[in-house]
């Protein structure tokens, strides 16, 4: 079960983007229109846009979306400018970044890639890593901050959104406790069974410690957070926090 959960996770997306999903729909030539004329905006989060300041200029960047494909954000980064690579382990998302770079004649390097493992990038690659909510889909996540170190330049940033676990204390119509934390499939079977039957994916709940500490022990320093809540459902209806964005930079 645990040597094989990433993959299962890649097939879970797959589906997901061919029944439509959110994260899985790529942006229209009409807005890789509007982005290389200054008029753009993306999400780390489900609600929130990155603030511009966050970014500086794109242009000549070398970009890294990580775990970032479906081809939402990248065509964007490359309409302002910036040489991106993006690196996922899900076949149909790297698809839609293909579609879109083929359709708006341009090129992007991708990857597909298990982020659990060592990324297959040499070290001081980029001067940006784009890493929107997607390590909920892996168990340990300081291996990936310690790697998204190594593969940025000095002074190169890290913009990463993450939940803060609270989302995983609930059932699905959010009206009651459901799971203690950790929530961790990988160490109960019937947590495992349940994950699979209800299509959720094989997710893992992350404490802050993990997150923003994991970034700080991997050696980044924090320069700014806001917190995000979900685009629905009764803890967006009672404005719960339950998500974070980070930039940290190197």
């Amino acid at each position: 079960m645990n040597e094989s959960y990433t993959k299962s996770n890649a097939a879970f997306v797959d589906r997901w983007v061919h029944d439509g999903w959110e994260w899985g729909q790529p942006i229209s030539h009409e807005a890789f229109e509007n982005a290389k004329a200054g008029k753009w905006s993306v999400q780390l989060t489900p609600m929130k846009m990155v603030p511009k300041s966050w970014f500086g200029n794109l242009k000549g960047k070398k970009v890294l979306g990580l775990a970032s494909g479906g081809g939402q954000q990248m065509p964007i980064f490359t309409a302002a400018g910036a040489e991106c690579t993006v690196l996922d382990y899900s076949s149909a998302q790297l698809q839609s970044e293909r579609m879109v770079a083929q359709r708006e004649h341009y090129v992007i390097q991708v990857i597909r890639a298990d982020m659990s493992h060592p990324l297959p990038l040499p070290d001081d690659s980029f001067d940006l890593i784009f890493h929107p909510v997607s390590n909920c889909y892996i168990e340990n996540i300081l291996p990936l901050w310690k790697e998204c170190f190594r593969v940025l330049k000095k002074g190169g940033i890290l913009l990463a959104g993450f939940d803060n676990g609270i989302n995983y204390v609930f059932n699905e119509e959010e009206t009651d406790f459901a799971c203690k934390l950790p929530f961790n499939p990988l160490k109960d079977k019937a947590l495992y069974q349940t994950s699979v039957e209800n299509d959720w994916g094989i997710q893992f709940s992350h404490t802050i410690e993990e997150e923003i500490g994991g970034q700080l022990q991997a050696g980044f320093t924090l320069t700014d957070i806001y917190e995000d809540i979900n685009s629905e459902g009764r803890l967006h209806d009672f404005h719960v926090p339950t998500f974070y964005a980070t930039k940290t930079v190197k």
